[in-house]
Parts: structure tokens; sequence; C-alpha cells
């Protein structure tokens, strides 16, 4: 409902619908089966100042709130370029946001720039094969050398690694047996993706071709001391401060994608004439669209307001994990009404339906379980003993 929004945020909506047109389905449909990065898609949003769009405008950003950059992201999706388009900025969006809050002058001077202009892309490693999403428990470690620092260990699902100029890594730099709580002793760099200390292999998988996930070897990368970003061992409460805008974003993108599949599935109810009639007249078919509006829109309620709760300075914890579960859920009830309003021809490459469905499957998976979101519903919002 366009009416939750303010003025000058349907005026990005609209803005960034049309800087995607000319990247239709059809462009979107190539890359899906060839792969590759879509640079001119990142560089005409680049070009167009939408990289920086919550960044400081004293580094080129435009200086605006995560409540615009979901406005954007939402946009992005929905015009058919699903997570392969948004993914190949989303990092960009809310990663930077660790060194705006804890860089330094020089390191903000230094860093920001290049991230904003899209001459540089970035990846963010935090995953590790044996840790999951029990971060506490990683084990690529930096050893501190003088005025610099080496790194080693593996990480994994780490988007953007074939590509990145720059990496955002959190790493132990005190063992965890060493800690008084597990969150302590982990330090977060912002440097440069040095390919001769990080190995890339690229790892296939179902959709979202155009954007490559990798599992990385790293090994002796040195990191000058200048690159890390705040204080030693306070990595892991830096991190927590982009968990909640990294959900909200992945909340709009789900609606986004949610909103290109009923879009398509309508179109289709209207035209496709069975037994004498459009089958959008059967109320098997308009009855499940029906739902997936709703559903949608919803979503779209409470992503906007933990947007509005973050920009406010307001705790959000709550609603931002709310957004992105009952967004990654109308998403793919979306894409799932859609495929099967579309018939066989759901399964076909050509109505794109089923290209939506797989890159949505993205939102329900990442970056947190749907499992999990429930878990902290009930432990911090309902009062329930954590299960876990």
């Amino acid at each position: 409902m366009e009416a939750a929004l303010s003025e000058g945020q349907r005026a990005i909506r609209e803005s960034v619908l049309k800087l995607c047109a000319p990247f239709d389905d059809g462009y979107w449909m190539e890359k899906d089966r060839t792969g590759g990065f879509p640079h001119d898609f990142q560089q005409a949003l680049a070009a167009g100042g939408w990289i920086g769009i919550a960044m400081p405008e004293e580094h080129g950003g435009a200086g605006q709130g995560i409540a615009e950059a979901a406005v954007m992201m939402q946009a992005i999706a929905e015009s058919g370029a699903a997570m392969a388009g948004a993914s190949s900025i989303h990092m960009s969006i809310f990663g930077p946001n660790v060194i705006v809050r804890h860089g330094t002058p020089e390191q903000k001077a230094r860093m920001l720039p290049a991230l904003i202009s899209g001459a540089e892309i970035a990846c963010f490693a935090v995953t590790e094969p044996d840790a999951g999403l029990d971060t506490t428990r990683i084990a690529t470690r930096a050893r501190r050398e003088g005025e610099r620092y080496i790194v080693d260990g593996r990480k994994v699902w780490t988007s953007l690694g074939q590509v990145a100029h720059r990496i955002l890594i959190l790493a132990r730099t005190t063992p965890l047996a060493e800690c008084a709580r597990p969150t302590d002793g982990m330090s977060l760099f912002f440097t440069a993706f040095d390919r001769d200390r990080i190995e890339a292999r690229e790892i296939d998988k179902m959709g979202r071709k155009a954007i490559d996930s990798n599992q990385l070897f790293i090994d002796g990368l040195e990191v000058p001391a200048g690159d890390r970003i705040g204080e030693e061992g306070k990595g892991f409460s830096y991190l927590l401060e982009s968990l909640n805008p990294e959900r909200i974003l992945v909340a709009a993108e789900a609606i986004g994608i949610g909103r290109a599949a009923l879009a398509r599935a309508t179109a289709y109810a209207r035209e496709r004439t069975v037994f004498g009639r459009a089958i959008g007249q059967n109320q098997a078919i308009q009855h499940p669209l029906a739902v997936n509006w709703m559903e949608l829109e919803a979503a779209n309620l409470m992503m906007l307001q933990a947007a509005r709760l973050y920009d406010a300075g307001a705790p959000c914890g709550i609603e931002a994990n709310a957004a992105k579960y009952l967004a990654a859920e109308a998403g793919w009830n979306a894409c799932v009404t859609a495929q099967t309003t579309h018939g066989g021809y759901g399964y076909a490459r050509e109505y794109h339906v089923e290209r939506y469905l797989r890159e949505v499957t993205i939102c329900r998976l990442a970056p947190v379980s749907r499992e999990l979101i429930l878990c902290h519903i009930a432990e911090r919002q309902l009062g329930l003993p954590k299960s876990y």
C-alpha cells in the first residue's frame, strides 16, 4: 500500500522502478542461465547515487535512512530482478554501517567513497562451515604482529567473493577459552581481498547464479592494524548492530519478489481461458491470490515499522525479526501460488515464476532461519524460557 510511504519514499520507488525497467525479465533470465555478475546493472545504480542511499552525505552518500533503503531494495526485487539484482548491492547498503558507526574519520574517508560510488565491491565473511549460526564458535583467527594482523581460517556462503575488492571479515583475536564471555574476543576488519592469500571456491547452487556464493580459504592474510574497525575484541557487538537493518532489507526484498510473482499470476489468470472462461473467474484461483496480496501488504507494514524504529534509534529487534519472518513466508507463498496458477507453464523458464520461487527461497534461509526467529520472538517478546 503506497499510502504507507512518504512522498519522498514514493519518489524513490518510482525512480528505482524506472531505472530497473531496461533490465527486464529477459536480462535476468539470461543471467540466471549463464551467470556472471551484473556489472552494468550495478553501475547504473551507482551512477544514480543509489548505492549510497543510507550513507553519510560527507562521504558521497544520500544521508537517507534504512526505511528509504528498504523501499529501494524492494523496488529492485519487484522489478523482476529478484535476489540476483538486489544482492548485487545488498552488502554495500548495510555492511558499511559498521564503518560509519565505529570507524575513525580516516577510515571513513578511505573506505566509504569507493563503495558508495560503485568503484569497489565488498563481501561479508562471517559464517563458517563448523559454526553456522553459532557465531561465537568461529575458528578464523587474527594474530597480531606489530602493526598488522595475520588471518587464517575458513568462511562459507560468502557472496561476491569472485568479484569483491574488499572483505569485511570477523575473526577471533582472542581464543574462546581465554574469553570471559563467548561473545568477547572477536574483531572486525575491512581490508583488501588479497587473492594470493584468499582462495574463493564458488558453490554451485539452485538460484541467483549471477551472484556467486563461496567457501573461502584464508591462509596468512596480512591485514594492516589500521583496517581493524573499532576496538579489538568488540567485533561481535558491532556485528549485532548490522543484524536488524539486514533483516529489514531481506524482508523488503522478499516482499518485492512476492509482488512480482503476484503481478504475473494475476495477469495470467485474467488472460488464460479454460472451459470457455478466464481461470481468474474461478474462486479456487482468486482466493489464494487475494490471500497472497493481504499477506504481502501486512508483512510490508511490519517491515516499514521496523525500519522507522531503527531510523529513530529505538529498539527494533522484535519488529525486524518479525518482518523478516512474515515477509519471507508471504513472498514464498506468493511465488508458490503464482507457479500453481500458471499450471504446467509455471514450471517453464519463459514464464519467470519458477525463477522467482527459487530466489525467494534465500529469504527463508538467510540471514537467520525461520526457527531461530520463532525462538527469539518466544523468548524476547513472550517471556518464554530459552529453548536452546
